[in-house]
């Protein structure tokens, strides 16, 4: 593995890079630095925990002098990782006088106007707050010659691929553009396609299945009993910081309601209809240890920098087996330990067969000792085998 002083990086950012006690790049900044030196157009296949945003911003921020145009625009599917991101091009340009401006709703507008009246150099946004902008003439891309769309099948899956396409029709067509989605359905090798000019291909932190220090579990249950289980299930676990994922935001308040009376938890939640300020206190809160379990709907599920979570818990089984990945990949990082359970219902077998298929591993299935199951036929140790019905035989006439 070549050293980031062999990469070719700027002294100014190799002395900021010093400054964060990196001592050697990942894989993926190792492959993606020297690419995007040479000004490649770069498409990616992006994991989490990989160190993906600085295989995109010390190459960028390397070559960047300041200006009083915009230079550089990262497209971020949700404010945190907006948040995020706009943390860490900060460290990257430590030594670097570079302004960075953060875009994302959910915050009054002023403060944002103010700061791109300051002639930025980077800016970070979410689609819609960054066409927000556009439209009232508060900035203009004309001069941008770094662009990155991260995360860009969230993007499709939030309905934010229009806004992604106007955006880059007001950039430059001359420029550097670097494109990371974790899968790539056709709308968004489409996208690619009209986007990247010659893209060199990367795979970062390419993994199927979650990491091998994860424990699974599917808990098996009738569909009454879902939360009084997951409720018994948190009682009995020893646990640091547990991370329970629901499908939608009523599911996430209603649990909160229920885990608060758990001994010993201090639970909190997060998705998209709490307003920007508590949502960023329910994050940072989970990260310090004033909250020791958090709710979320997929907004946590990838990207955001949360270390030390010692369970990861389903509420119900996800409908895409990469949400499963997604979401398990916040327990067992850094070669620890981890466990994920997930409740599994009759109407969810299929999914759990689908998650099964794409990790290419049986997931075991338990029972909690004592508790007062109703009977479900999912509890059958040896459930008698599905019998096809043989076709009626036809009437002779």
């Amino acid at each position: 593995m070549p050293s980031f002083e062999e990469l070719g990086l700027s002294r100014p950012v190799l002395r900021a890079i010093a400054r964060t006690g990196y001592t050697e790049p990942t894989p993926i900044q190792a492959q993606a630095i020297p690419l995007a030196l040479e000004r490649r157009d770069i498409i990616g296949a992006s994991q989490t925990g990989t160190g993906k945003t600085a295989a995109f911003g010390l190459p960028i921020i390397s070559q960047m002098q300041p200006s009083t145009r915009v230079q550089c625009l990262v497209l971020e599917p949700t404010r945190e990782l907006a948040a995020q991101v706009e943390d860490q091009m900060n460290v990257f340009s430590y030594y670097k006088p570079l302004n960075v401006v953060l875009l994302h709703g959910g915050v009054g507008y002023g403060h944002q106007i103010e700061a791109l009246e300051n002639k930025p150099d980077v800016i970070i946004a979410t689609p819609g707050r960054m066409l927000d902008h556009m439209e009232k003439g508060n900035l203009d891309l004309g001069g941008v010659g770094f662009l990155v769309l991260d995360e860009v099948d969230r993007m499709l899956d939030m309905g934010f691929l229009p806004d992604v396409k106007r955006i880059i029709d007001q950039c430059p067509k001359e420029r550097n553009t670097l494109f990371f989605s974790a899968t790539m359905p056709p709308a968004i090798q489409t996208l690619a396609n009209w986007a990247l000019r010659d893209p060199a291909s990367v795979e970062i932190g390419e993994r199927r299945s979650p990491a091998e220090t994860v424990s699974h579990a599917f808990y098996p249950v009738g569909m009454d009993q879902r939360d009084e289980l997951i409720v018994e299930l948190i009682k009995r676990t020893d646990f640091e910081s547990v991370m329970i994922f629901t499908r939608t935001k009523k599911e996430a308040d209603s649990l909160l309601g229920l885990l608060k009376d758990i001994e010993g938890a201090r639970p909190t939640a997060l998705h998209s209809d709490i307003r920007q300020s508590d949502r960023t206190k329910a994050l940072q809160g989970f990260r310090d240890g004033t909250y020791n379990l958090i709710v979320a709907t997929d907004i946590a599920a990838r990207g955001l920098d949360i270390s030390g979570v010692t369970h990861v818990v389903n509420y119900r089984v996800p409908e895409n087996p990469e949400d499963y990945v997604h979401r398990i990949g916040r327990t067992g990082r850094a070669k620890q330990e981890g466990d994920a359970f997930t409740i599994l219902t009759a109407d969810e077998l299929e999914n759990a067969k689908s998650v099964e298929h794409f990790i290419e591993q049986t997931i075991e299935r338990r029972k909690l000792e004592g508790f007062p199951y109703n009977y479900t036929a999912l509890l059958d140790e040896n459930p008698a085998p599905v019998r096809k019905r043989r076709p009626a035989p036809k009437r002779r006439r």
